[in-house]
Parts: C-alpha cells; sequence; structure tokens
C-alpha cells in the first residue's frame, strides 16, 4: 500500500509487523529423509554387532528410499501392510481385552457358606445363593458398585450381613447382603504430603479385609504407601494409619494385608519385597520385619496366618510360597519355588485342619494349565495337584465350615471342588437339583383370512408385520386408549359411583326413591286426602279452632266449553 510509509512516518513506527517467514518444504522433507536413512542405517549396524547374523551394512544394498527401521533379518514375509492387517491385530486386542476382563478376581463366601460373592476385571459382582440355585448354577443379583473400576477383593464379616468391596479406585465400599450401599470411604486430599494427615487413601486400593473379632472394623491397603483401619459406623475418617517404610525410610507400596486370627496383629506385604507387621494398636513402628522376604519389585500377593496363629504363609510375585513362624521372623521355615505365578491377587490359604497348604499356579494363553497345588505344612511336599482349566488360578478359598475350596479362574470361572462325604451343603444343595425348565411365553397370534379374488372394496390389505401394525394401532386414539378402572366409593371427574358404595347412596336407592310411577302429581297427592282427613297427625290439630273451611270452585258449563275449543285458540300461559 502507497500510504503505509506516509502514516509510519506521522506515528513513528516503520512497518506494521515483520513479514511472514517462507519455508521450503521440499527441502525440510529431503533433510528429515536423509536423518532416516542415517538413523536406520545406524541401528542395522548395531544389531549386526549384537547378533553377527546378517551381513555388514557396507556390503548391504543401497537403497535409495529406505526410510524407518530395517527389515529383521530372515524376514520373508510380505512388506505391504493392509487393512486386513489392521483388522486382525484389532481383533487380537480385542480378544487380548475380553480375555483380560474375565478373570475373576475377587471371591467371598459368608461365615454360614451359605452365600458366594464374585467379582471380576469385568466390573461386576455377583451373588450365588447355593440353596436357591439348580443344576443351572445361575447368579441371583449381578451389579457394578464400584462403575467402570476392576474389582480387587471382597469379603464378608464375621456376621456375615455385610461385604467390603476393594476395588481399582481410592474407596472402599460396604454393600449388605443384598448388594445395597451401606457406606462408603471417604477420599483423602491428594495433594497432602504426609498420609497420616488426609482423611483417607489418595490412590488406587489393593486389598481389603475384616477384623476377624470386632464386626465393625476393617483395613485396606493402597498404592499411596498406607494400611489404613476403618470403622464402620464412621465413614468421614479412618480409624488408623499403618506407614510401611523401606531400609532408608522411604515410602514403599502395599500389595496385601491381613489381620493375624486374634485380631491383635496387622501385616503387609510390600513392593520392595518386606513383610511388616505391626501391633494393631501401635502404628508407628513395625514388631516384627523382614527386608529380604520376596524378590523386590515383585508384587507380594496374599499373606495368610494359620488357624494356630503361629505360622505365616506368604505368596509372592516371584513365583515363591513361603512358611515364616512369627517367633523367629528372620528366615522361612518352608520355601517352595517355582509356582508361576502372574497376578497381585494370587491366594494362599491353609486347610480347616491346619495340615495343608493351597495355592494357585498362572499360565499364559493356550500354555497349559492352571493348578491348585497342596502341601504338607510340616514337610512342605507337593501331596496333591488339580488341573483345574487352561487359564490360570487367580483366586482360591477353603472354608472352614463347608470344607470346601471355591477357585476364581483367568477365563472367568468360578470352580467348587468338594467331598461328598467329608464336606457339608454349599455346593452339595445344588447339584442334586434338576434344572428347571423354562417356561414358554404364551403368545397370541392373529389369523388373517387371505380372499384373493375378492373384490378391492372388501379386500383386507395382507399384514406384512407385527410391528408396522403396533406402531399404527399406537397412533390410534380408541386403539390405544386405556381402559378405565370402575370407580370404587364417591364418585369423581365426572364419573357417578355405583348406588350403595356410600351411606347417602344407599339411603336414596332404598328409602327415599319411590319405585310407583306417578304420571298424574294432583292424584298421587290426593291419594292420602281420606287418610289425612280422617286421622290428622300433624298439621290439622294445630288448626282445628282457627282453621275455615274450604270452599272449592263448581265446574260450570262455561268451563266446559272452553275445555271443547279447538287447541290453536287456547291462551298460551
Amino acid at each position: 500500500m502507497s500510504g503505509d510509509g506516509d502514516i509510519g512516518s506521522v506515528m513513528g513506527f516503520s512497518g506494521f509487523g515483520k513479514k511472514a517467514r517462507t519455508f521450503d518444504f521440499d527441502a525440510i522433507f529431503e533433510q528429515t529423509r536423509r536423518t532416516a536413512i542415517e538413523r536406520s542405517q545406524r541401528v542395522l549396524g548395531e544389531f549386526v554387532l549384537s547378533h553377527g547374523k546378517t551381513k555388514p551394512h557396507a556390503a548391504q544394498e543401497d537403497e535409495d528410499e529406505l526410510v524407518g527401521p530395517p527389515l529383521p533379518p530372515g524376514y520373508s514375509g510380505s512388506t505391504a501392510h493392509s487393512d486386513d492387517d489392521d483388522e486382525e491385530e484389532a481383533q487380537d486386542d480385542d480378544d487380548d481385552d475380553v480375555g483380560l476382563k474375565r478373570h475373576v478376581s475377587a471371591l467371598g463366601l459368608d461365615p454360614s457358606g451359605a452365600r458366594l460373592v464374585t467379582g471380576g476385571y469385568d466390573y461386576d459382582v455377583r451373588f450365588w445363593d447355593f440353596a436357591g440355585m439348580d443344576q443351572a448354577l445361575q447368579a441371583f443379583r449381578s451389579l457394578q458398585p464400584c462403575e467402570c473400576h476392576q474389582i480387587k477383593s471382597l469379603q464378608y464379616s464375621i456376621t456375615g450381613d455385610v461385604i467390603l468391596v476393594v476395588s481399582g479406585n481410592a474407596q472402599a465400599k460396604v454393600l449388605d447382603r443384598d448388594g445395597f450401599n451401606v457406606m462408603e470411604c471417604v477420599k483423602g486430599d491428594q495433594y497432602i504430603v504426609d498420609m497420616a494427615n488426609t482423611k483417607g487413601h489418595t490412590a488406587m486400593l489393593n486389598c481389603g479385609c475384616w477384623h476377624p473379632k470386632i464386626k465393625e472394623e476393617f483395613m485396606t491397603c493402597s498404592n499411596d504407601g498406607t494400611v489404613r483401619t476403618w470403622d464402620l459406623n464412621s465413614e468421614k475418617k479412618h480409624k488408623s494409619v499403618f506407614k510401611p517404610r523401606s531400609l532408608q525410610g522411604k515410602k514403599v507400596t502395599p500389595t496385601c494385608c491381613t489381620y493375624s486370627r486374634d485380631g491383635k496383629l496387622i501385616a503387609a506385604g510390600c513392593q520392595d519385597g518386606t513383610i511388616q507387621i505391626w501391633d494393631r494398636n501401635l502404628s508407628v513402628h513395625t514388631k516384627f520385619h523382614c527386608r529380604q522376604a520376596h524378590t523386590p519389585g515383585s508384587d507380594t500377593s496374599c499373606l495368610s496366618f494359620s488357624y494356630d496363629g503361629m505360622t505365616l504363609a506368604s505368596r509372592g510375585g516371584d513365583d515363591t510360597l513361603k512358611t515364616w513362624d512369627i517367633r523367629n521372623f528372620r528366615k522361612p521355615v518352608n520355601v517352595a519355588t517355582g509356582l508361576t505365578n502372574y497376578f497381585s491377587m494370587t491366594d494362599c490359604c491353609f486347610s480347616p485342619d491346619d495340615k495343608l497348604l493351597v495355592t494357585g499356579t498362572s499360565v499364559k494363553k493356550d500354555e497349559g494349565n492352571g493348578k491348585l497345588v497342596f502341601f504338607d505344612r510340616g514337610s512342605f511336599q507337593r501331596v496333591y495337584e488339580i488341573e483345574v482349566t487352561n487359564a490360570s488360578v487367580v483366586r482360591c478359598l477353603w472354608h472352614p465350615k463347608l470344607n470346601q475350596i471355591m477357585v476364581g479362574t483367568g477365563n472367568g470361572l468360578a470352580k467348587v471342588y468338594y467331598d461328598p462325604v467329608k464336606s457339608h451343603r454349599g455346593a452339595k444343595l445344588c447339584v442334586v437339583k434338576s434344572q428347571r425348565k423354562e417356561k414358554q411365553a404364551e403368545t397370541l397370534t392373529q389369523d388373517y383370512i387371505i380372499t384373493p379374488h375378492a373384490l378391492p372394496m372388501f379386500r383386507e390389505a395382507r399384514q406384512r408385520s407385527t410391528r408396522k401394525q403396533l406402531e399404527k394401532d399406537r397412533l390410534d386414539p380408541k386403539k390405544s386408549h386405556k381402559p378405565e378402572p370402575p370407580v370404587s366409593g364417591p364418585g369423581r371427574g365426572g364419573r357417578v359411583a355405583a348406588h350403595g358404595g356410600t351411606l347417602s347412596s344407599f339411603i336414596v336407592k332404598n328409602i327415599a326413591l319411590d319405585k310407583t310411577d306417578d304420571s298424574n302429581p294432583r292424584e298421587a297427592i290426593l291419594r292420602h286426602a281420606k287418610d289425612a282427613s280422617e286421622n290428622p297427625y300433624w298439621v290439622a290439630p294445630a288448626y282445628t279452632q282457627t282453621q275455615p273451611e274450604p270452599v272449592f270452585a263448581e265446574e260450570s258449563e262455561e268451563d266446559e266449553e272452553a275445555d271443547k275449543e279447538p287447541e290453536w285458540k287456547k291462551r298460551k300461559i
């Protein structure tokens, strides 16, 4: 613009801003291509040095258009990437997600053994009633109490009236036996550094359990590095906080926690491989501490006390199962290795007679069967193995009253193992019931009479689909009108109730209404004149002295002639 210089000189600046930068995209692309070629050549050189199976880079054919990393040595497949490949990969990913979501990651049995509750990676919590099931083995209720969070742990309280639900969020929930919410733990303030000053957990939960003696108390552990106890009656704040610490005093994450059988000790297995045990009433310093219990960095998936309270069993993420004597906690009493564990919640538990210890093993997809392995507690010899299914065994639970073993697997199965002679109730109640036959719904169909040669005005249109007819009927005000119910009590809305519904209607019906048809009202009144004159009762006795004699007009001939006049001549009144 020619006037820009004049305006600039007047206003005291040289121009209206910097000139827009221009880019040479061809040069940029060429530079990027050369960089990619050099980088891929350098990667190939490193690959040759480390493996020594391909020709040196100098002997490779010089490729002009080599962009990206080279193909692996010995690869003979096609380099073209089609949409079919994308679909197959996406399908594989979906299959993996579906397989992951089928894991039964939580099991809980009530103290009486009547109900089983299961939870999984699909966010569902399902309720099973042994007495109410038949051989179809269907859950009677399914719900998602924690929305889109995986269920980590489920446990009935010692009274069996409430269930603790620990999921992948920071707030544990307590449900009643029917699945309704009783309480939800408060979430802590994640911006406070000292976890003892927050009212609740600030990170994902890992485990939780009820106190074995106090029915209102339960415990949870979380990725925020704390183990907290809670009171069922006060959901606004935790009861006490235990903070596991490493040898250097740093925060470590507890992956599992449990109470001792008498409820006096609290034990936690941590990610640094330690097992730390506190006195329940003293939350600062540990009472027992084992630094190298399991491999550091592996998730200790379960801690379980024996029924006599002297032995602690720990299931490590390092594929081991160990037992510890509480009185001498420096080294394990027994160690079993080679027990593959891919889950942070794989169980181990003692038999009701305290003589056996059982745990499950994990397997990769299509690489064998998950097993339930039994060890003798004294000699720690493998006394028995059960191949459960072609997936990992995640959860196992040995109920002391039923004497039955519940198993949750990686392919969505919840299995029950029982002895027909030694176990009682539980699964034995439902396996003897025959499966109920489903009742077929009775459907009424309207048959259409087809008259192909009828005249068009009498021919009915053949019904193509019932859905369209239903839609038409719904728009018809007469067909879609709901019949009005009969009126009970007094009439309302302009409708009169039936006679006899109220006292007034009963009186009207039986007393006030005379059924005789009196077309002439004068005759109806004079019908009682003779009785009234002979037996006066109401009015006549009061006026006997003052009442004059009645004088009536006599009919004359003129009146008769007037009556004979035609109708049109009569005066209209």
